[in-house]
């Protein structure tokens, strides 16, 4: 396991490697996150609309971890619009903790929202929420908060992974102070790629732990899923090797 990780501007820090919840319901969702957590995970991803809140929440609390020692991110669905103080009790219910690291607005809800980024600030400046950030947005859109109001998003959370680089992306967000976190690492890849075969090879590790490897060396944040505990072990798994320059600029350039 990797304990990497990258400071937002509020000071706090977030683990370049989380577990991912989407799409994980019920017991499937609490036993998942139960095996992350025995993993050494320390950053768990979820949202209003995965619908399961709750089940993170106890997995949290039977897990023995301190909740100091995890990161939890919660999202709010665009449709929510004018209900977000509302919508964040209701998930720091669910979850059982006073306040979430970062809460993100889950996609921009016609527009960049300058309204509902006000909730958001409002939110953090009372201490519900330490750190608020985005998801889905464009550089642009991440302008027009900064300009109604002053403050930027700490982290904007798109779908990205090697055949999504985009090196000016990339930098946009850097030259912004937002950090970038990546979903879906693994649906936009093609594992079986002859050049992640030969990098895997070369490290005695899987295509899928490259992949990471390569998310975490660019400093990006990325949040795999699965429901099986020995994915979600072998995801954890890539403290143990380092890619070299040319092998972050060769996966860097897959199509």
């Amino acid at each position: 396991m990797i304990d990497d990780a990258v400071k937002l501007d509020t000071g706090t820090s977030i683990p370049l490697l989380g577990f991912g919840t989407w799409q994980l319901r019920g017991d499937e969702a609490y036993r998942a996150v139960r095996a992350a957590l025995d993993a050494g995970y320390r950053h768990i991803d979820t949202a209003t609309m995965y619908g399961n809140e709750a089940e993170v929440g106890r997995a949290l609390r039977d897990s023995g971890v301190p909740r100091s020692d995890v990161f939890v991110t919660t999202k709010l669905p665009a449709e929510r619009r004018g209900r977000e103080a509302a919508t964040l009790e209701a998930s720091l219910r669910a979850l059982g903790v006073d306040a979430v690291d970062l809460w993100l607005i889950h996609w921009p809800p016609g527009g960049a929202g300058v309204d509902v980024w006000r909730e958001f600030l409002a939110a953090q400046d009372a201490g519900r929420a330490h750190a608020v950030g985005v998801s889905n947005y464009s550089l642009g859109q991440l302008d027009e908060l900064t300009a109604a109001t002053g403050r930027t998003p700490a982290v904007n959370q798109i779908r990205w992974g090697p055949s999504l680089y985009d090196a000016a992306v990339d930098a946009g967000h850097r030259e912004r102070g937002v950090v970038l976190e990546g979903y879906s690492p693994f649906k936009t890849t093609d594992l079986g790629h002859p050049v992640l075969a030969r990098i895997a090879a070369a490290h005695g590790a899987e295509p899928a732990q490259v992949v990471l490897r390569w998310h975490v060396q660019h400093g990006t944040v990325v949040i795999p899923k699965s429901a099986r505990p020995e994915r979600i072990r072998a995801n954890a798994d890539i403290g143990g090797f380092t890619l070299t320059d040319d092998e972050v600029a060769a996966i860097d350039g897959l199509r």
